[in-house]
């Protein structure tokens, strides 16, 4: 894995100090060079080792720019970032986190309170102090005290799309030490949930001390939290990382223990349990003939733990992909030949839902097209932003635009050695009105309506009403949330969901992983009611095309088979279904 998103991760914060000092210009300098950087099809790091000129050959990188990811990826800190952050010594991340703050505001109130923290902004507004604030008042106070509860929540997570890079790393890092037998990622990482805690690494050694001596000297991690001998922790870009290191002989046991989930995990103890078994983190052992099973771990005979495989089969059960594991019926299901055969993670053939630079994208129709084309997609679907609520600066087309737009994505079609369809992210209104005229929206090929504004209370009629419309081809992002952002739309899915179906509408997976939206849960309720669901990334540049990803493992997690997902069909079956 390259260390872009980390280099990125970086340079946004960057943006953040320079923008909460008021610093004209170079904020929006350093979140460019943010977004080419983790666009950037090849790996920061080797860029770097040919120094600063080598890493300007990606656009929007100057020679500023260049020379601090040239001493991070060498020294793995910016000695410029760490003044800032002395100057500014506040938690920025966890602050901006609270809706309607951004880093301006948090400068602002720090110059003129002293906050630096969650605690320090919620005493502040309970104390009314922010109202005295120039440019704040009341209502703004008090904006800012009712979101602090979600932002708290989202400051113990981390999004999976931040901390899975991290575990793909330190895996392959680990995976080439010679003490390393096996080693995987654990707990909720594995499971893909959409925010996770930390993330969690296990290897099979024999060898502890050298496993935990080279994670700590893991180059991307910044600082070492703590160190046994067979457990360690670092921090790397802000996300914690853990190491558990276990005998190769119980990898498969512990590794099935701790991914988890605990509900998963007591669901197969008291199955072992009916069975005369015992089941934890070091194997499966028959305890028929133990007087006291719970006296010792590995008391009784052991019967599995070298494999995963291993320790569902002696609980008569196929293994049970990690996705899977929530406790939603999944081991009944498995123990009943009801598990489903999850959509896979290849699957996906092309990308109904992606922007360029008629709207808000960062590249060319034909960029975009060609980089679905180098992705390996067969068809792609430009759907650029009409005009509507929650289109902000102007980046919305109107319905002039769009018509202007349409012969583009037909040439384009024409030129391409892949299939291009023409479409369009409409705007679906509080009333369930989409915002472009129907005559239009039956001349293009897909349309995709999606929810932009007024993102709070029950959205399900607005949602049915788009659903139901009969040139509306996909909901997108249903919800409208933001991962540790904004909770979004309440939406009555299974309601949702039928209307979808009886219309041809398909639900989709918004693969972004700040949206991950629909979340698991949803699109298994929305398969069981008979939905057929989208997996999309949203992508605003072709670096993008690889969110696909968590988009497919959302899709796996909520259940979702091959013949559920839209796009996992070839175009003439995608032009069938939108037809």
């Amino acid at each position: 894995m390259s260390r872009n998103a980390e280099v990125a991760d970086r340079l946004e914060e960057f943006a953040d100090l320079l923008e909460a000092r008021d610093v004209a210009y170079k904020p929006r300098a350093y979140r460019r060079a943010a977004e080419n950087v983790l666009d950037y099809p090849g790996a920061i790091e080797e860029l770097a080792a040919d120094g600063p000129e080598a890493v300007k050959r990606i656009e929007g990188v100057g020679d500023a720019i260049a020379a601090k990811v040239v001493e991070y990826v060498e020294t793995g800190s910016i000695e410029e970032l760490a003044e800032l952050r002395e100057e500014l010594p506040v938690e920025m991340e966890a602050l901006t986190r609270v809706e309607g703050v951004g880093p301006k505001t948090v400068g602002t109130l720090y110059e003129a309170l002293g906050i630096r923290t969650l605690d320090d902004l919620a005493a502040a507004a309970e104390a009314g102090e922010i109202r005295e604030v120039s440019g704040f008042g009341e209502k703004t106070e008090q904006n800012i005290l009712a979101n602090i509860a979600f932002a708290r929540e989202a400051a113990e997570r981390e999004l999976l799309g931040e901390g899975r890079p991290h575990g793909e790393r330190v895996r392959s890092y680990l995976a080439d030490h010679p003490a390393v037998e096996a080693v995987d990622l654990a707990g909720s990482i594995r499971r893909w949930k959409p925010t996770i805690g930390d993330v969690d690494v296990l290897v099979g050694s024999t060898d502890g001390a050298a496993v935990v001596e080279a994670f700590t000297d893991w180059p991307a991690a910044d600082s070492v939290i703590e160190a046994g001998e067979q457990k360690a922790s670092v921090r790397a870009a802000g996300v914690r990382v853990d190491l558990r290191v276990v005998v190769p002989d119980e990898f498969g046991a512990a590794l099935q223990y701790f991914t988890g989930s605990k509900d998963h995990n007591v669901t197969l103890r008291n199955r072992a349990i009916e069975r005369d078994l015992k089941m934890n983190e070091y194997g499966v052992f028959d305890v028929s003939g133990v007087e006291d099973p719970d006296a010792d771990q590995r008391a009784g005979e052991w019967v599995a733990g070298e494999t995963e495989a291993g320790m569902y089969g002696a609980l008569d059960l196929p293994s049970i992909p990690p996705e899977l594991r929530e406790d939603w019926g999944e081991v009944e299901a498995a123990a009943a030949g009801d598990l489903p055969d999850p959509v896979a993670a290849d699957a996906v053939r092309g990308d109904l839902h992606v922007h360029t630079d008629w709207s808000d994208g960062r590249t060319t129709l034909e960029e975009m097209v060609a980089g679905a084309a180098a992705f390996g997609h067969d068809y792609v679907a430009v759907t650029d932003h009409a005009t509507g609520p929650g289109m902000v600066g102007g980046v919305g087309l109107d319905d002039d635009r769009l018509r202007e737009q349409l012969p583009e994505v037909r040439a384009a079609d024409d030129d391409a050695d892949i299939r291009v369809f023409a479409g369009v992210e409409a705007n679906i209104g509080a009333d369930g009105s989409v915002s472009v005229a129907d005559d239009l929206l039956a001349d293009l090929d897909l349309v995709v309506a999606s929810p932009h504004a007024a993102l709070d209370g029950d959205g399900t009629d607005r949602l049915v009403t788009a659903a139901e419309h009969p040139e509306v081809d996909i909901l997108g992002h249903p919800t409208g949330r933001y991962l540790n952002q904004r909770a979004g739309l309440d939406v009555d899915v299974e309601r949702l969901a039928r209307a979808a179906a009886d219309h041809g509408t398909a639900l989709e997976v918004n693969a972004n992983p700040a949206r991950l939206d629909l979340d698991g849960r949803a699109v298994k309720t929305a398969v069981e009611a008979g939905a057929t669901v989208a997996v999309n990334t949203d992508a605003h540049s072709p670096g993008r095309y690889d969110l696909v990803r968590y988009g497919v493992h959302t899709a796996r997690r909520g259940w979702a088979e091959q013949s559920d997902v839209l796009n996992t069909r070839d175009a003439d079956g995608v032009e069938r279904f939108v037809s």
